[in-house]
């Protein structure tokens, strides 16, 4: 009863055939499965503007809880590159390399990417199928191996197509099961012969049963390709190694001693080992990473570049074709380095090469950093709650951004870092961004593009173990973001070598520093006014004041009604002249000109944000939002000044009762802990940063 069990459960070649006929199952490459996987759906391809460019955005990269941030232009090459593979173009006989700075996610975007395809070919409908040989002890020669599954993971399509010499005896096997003359067509279109141990035993087994493929299929059965990250299965990664570790065997292979105890006739393929090798393991319409490509040495370089060209392995003559998309990194100093030794141009010939910048948008990166942090409940040494203080993820974000942002005539690094997230940068466009990045990206050195040079994730990553490792962090239990800099600072004078970069990096901590205390002038306002929206709320108001000034429908009274892009509700709202005028003048707004240009700028922005994105909120503009700050806090406490003297200088009830109830809000509606509240006053009360 069991021998009958198990028998049902055998897939037949024949069964297989007719599913793929049937459309049940797929017969397709790699670079099919993955332009299907990506662009499959159609409402998971969307538009997105980048550095003032359109280009697309492709959401199956963006799902999961750690996903790939950015990267647009990179991902775009990627699909273009592996579309034009699946149609039959010339990218079929490429690798993709992505080439760049250490630690600005080339690894990661591979492994995502090797995630996702495991993922997919998991789904019924998506599963890849090979080809096992049994009952081998009745052809004889083979020991006590009794069954011999394809090394390359080759499709069953494959087997049927190759089943007997001649093509049309194939192609009439087809015919019976089930296809049309259109769908054999179509199969042959994706028409490879069998690896050479394969095509061996079939031949064997053919002339063993006289040609009878009644006789022949009970030797064949069909089996799922294994999905494994761990035993590089369908993903599989080659890492380069040190000059004298590294063997071509770890790619494709070689001769097995075991094997060659069972198998009679020497000449027989089989007794190559290919599993030995990454390459075999993938070779089942799977993805091989090479990561770091160009550090390996030259006699591996030569296996990649005959692999990458033929899609084979080649080992004493005998050719075991692949089905495999080969995805490679290398950072640009190993890159520059193989470019100087003129022989290698072959392997470069043969790479789709995308520069990958690191991300510059610092709204992305507050995701990033948001990663970096983690996720999970920090503690300190001792075991007790770790608490992150809200201006954390900021100060780091744009103090990293900032450090790659080149240097430009055209842009500060504020401006190109605004314009870059899609925000308001004074008077300057996104058009002059655009200018700057054509320029830059027009450069023979790759590391003056834009983008190309900065402090990268790993670096960040370090930034943030310093920071956790002082002594401030563990006894305050609590991660202030005025400590922030400290760690970038010894970041930057340890592990950035070149002295002209430190230079800049440590001017560009300068500045983050700058919009960090501006970022703290808000908190301090919003503490102040006892409610955490307080400044947006007054930054909004200046805004709809100065749309509504000139209003038709504006009364006696001053008040001007307006539609609320956020509820859709009408909103009165009573203008007020004198905080226009001292916002405006707080601006160094002096004459009617000036400001009235400046109003129409905003409602110029207004119109083009609102319809865009309704929750804008113009709190990305830090000039504005300082102004509005200063004017609050001068009509409040005459002042900023005085409220640093009141929250300085408690000797008196009534500033002590202020400090407490800043504190209170702090703790209570803004999100900070007594130790990062205590310091963020303290830092407020300083003039660190004020310029």
């Amino acid at each position: 009863m069991e021998k009958v069990a198990k028998k049902t459960t055998l897939q037949t070649l024949e069964t297989h055939v007719k599913a793929v006929v049937q459309g049940q199952r797929r017969f397709e490459n790699a670079f099919q499965s993955i332009s299907r996987m990506i662009l499959g759906d159609p409402s998971l391809i969307e538009k997105a503007s980048v550095n003032g460019q359109n280009t697309y955005d492709f959401q199956v990269f963006r799902k999961g809880s750690k996903y790939i941030i950015g990267m647009y232009d990179e991902i775009n090459s990627f699909v273009s590159y592996v579309k034009d593979a699946a149609e039959g173009g010339s990218s079929a006989e490429m690798a993709f390399v992505l080439i760049g700075e250490p630690g600005n996610g080339k690894t990661f975007f591979v492994d995502y990417l090797g995630k996702i395809y495991r993922s997919f070919v998991a789904l019924p409908e998506n599963r890849r199928y090979t080809f096992k040989f049994n009952r081998l002890e009745d052809i004889g020669g083979y020991g006590r191996i009794t069954s011999i599954e394809s090394q390359t993971f080759e499709d069953p399509m494959v087997l049927a197509m190759n089943l007997f010499e001649d093509e049309a005896d194939n192609r009439e096997f087809l015919v019976k099961m089930g296809a049309t003359e259109t769908q054999v067509d179509k199969i042959y279109q994706s028409y490879r012969p069998l690896g050479a141990c394969s095509d061996y035993i079939l031949a064997e087994i053919r002339a063993h049963c006289d040609g009878n493929y009644k006789k022949m299929a009970d030797f064949f059965e069909v089996i799922p390709v294994p999905i494994s990250e761990s035993r590089g299965t369908l993903t599989g990664k080659y890492a380069a190694k040190d000059k004298i570790t590294s063997s071509a065997v770890d790619l494709i292979g070689e001769e097995s001693i075991s094997r060659l105890l069972h198998i009679v006739d020497t000449n027989n393929p089989y007794r190559f080992d290919l599993r030995r090798g990454a390459l075999a393991r993938v070779a089942g319409g799977g993805i091989h990473f090479a990561d770091e490509i160009f550090k390996n040495k030259k006699d591996l370089v030569q296996v990649y570049l005959g692999v990458i060209q033929n899609r084979t392995i080649e080992m004493e003559g005998f050719k075991w074709p692949l089905d495999t998309l080969i995805v490679a990194t290398s950072n640009n100093a190993e890159f520059g380095r193989f470019l100087e030794e003129k022989e290698q141009a072959p392997i470069v010939d043969r790479c789709r090469i995308s520069y990958m910048a690191h991300n510059t948008n610092y709204r992305l990166q507050l995701r990033l950093t948001e990663f970096s942090i983690g996720t999970q409940e920090k503690t300190t040494f001792s075991g007790e709650d770790l608490h992150v203080d809200p201006n954390l993820n900021y100060a780091l974000s744009v103090a990293v951004i900032l450090t790659r942002m080149p240097p430009s005539d055209k842009l500060t690094a504020i401006e190109m870092m605004k314009l870059a997230a899609g925000e308001v940068a004074g008077e300057k466009s996104i058009k002059t961004l655009r200018e700057v990045i054509n320029e830059l990206n027009s450069e023979p050195d790759i590391t003056k593009r834009f983008g190309q040079k900065g402090l990268g994730h790993r670096n960040l990553g370090r930034a943030i173990q310093i920071l956790l490792e002082r002594a401030e962090t563990q006894e305050g239990r609590c991660m202030y973001a005025g400590d922030v800099f400290i760690a970038l600072e010894s970041v930057i004078l340890d592990y950035v070598r070149d002295p002209q970069d430190q230079a800049k990096y440590l001017s560009d901590l300068k500045l983050a520093k700058g919009l960090h205390r501006k970022n703290v002038m808000t908190a301090i306002f919003n503490a102040y006014m006892d409610e955490p929206d307080a400044i947006q709320k007054d930054v909004l108001n200046y805004v709809n004041m100065v749309i509504g000034i000139d209003a038709k429908n504006l009364g006696p009274n001053r008040i001007w009604t307006y539609k609320d892009p956020q509820t859709g509700k009408l909103v009165p709202l009573k203008i007020d002249e004198t905080f226009i005028d001292s916002v405006e003048e707080r601006l160094g707004l002096k004459n009617r000109e000036q400001k009235q240009s400046y109003r129409t700028t905003i409602a110029k922005i207004y119109g083009q944000k609102m319809i865009q994105e309704p929750t804008y909120d113009f709190m990305d503009n830090n000039e504005l939002v300082k102004a509005v700050t200063d004017v609050r806090l001068k009509s409040d406490v005459a002042g900023a000044g005085s409220l640093v003297g009141a929250l300085s200088n408690r000797t008196n009830e009534e500033n002590q009762k202020l400090y407490n109830r800043m504190i209170e809000t702090m703790e209570s509606k803004l999100g900070y802990c007594r130790t990062c509240a205590l310091k963020t006053i303290e830092y407020f009360c300083t003039q660190d940063d004020a310029n």
